[in-house]
């Protein structure tokens, strides 16, 4: 089985990085509970009527989703050695 080296070292920028120092701290799976959350949300205000309000919390689930999934690959990033040595 090959190893995957990390021969390759990218820089961030000062943002980038103070941002992943603090999302880091966050767990992966807060992110997937809030987009559930959400979902619950937003269907309990379908079945209220109120459909504006719904679709508007209901749209807020693909970003969290997606903002978890960077939060997991930069953790993973880092836990192989790709990433900075902000950790």
């Amino acid at each position: 089985m090959a190893t995957i080296e990390p021969t390759i070292q990218k820089e961030e920028g000062k943002v980038t990085t103070k941002i992943e120092e603090r999302t880091s701290r966050i767990p992966s799976g807060a992110y997937l509970g809030l987009a559930i959350g959400s979902m619950a949300l937003s269907a309990g205000f379908m079945v209220a009527g109120k459909r504006q309000i719904a679709n508007f919390i209901g749209q807020w689930v693909p970003s969290l989703l997606v903002i978890g999934l960077y939060n997991k690959v930069v953790k993973l990033e880092h836990e192989m050695g790709f990433g900075g040595g902000y950790r």
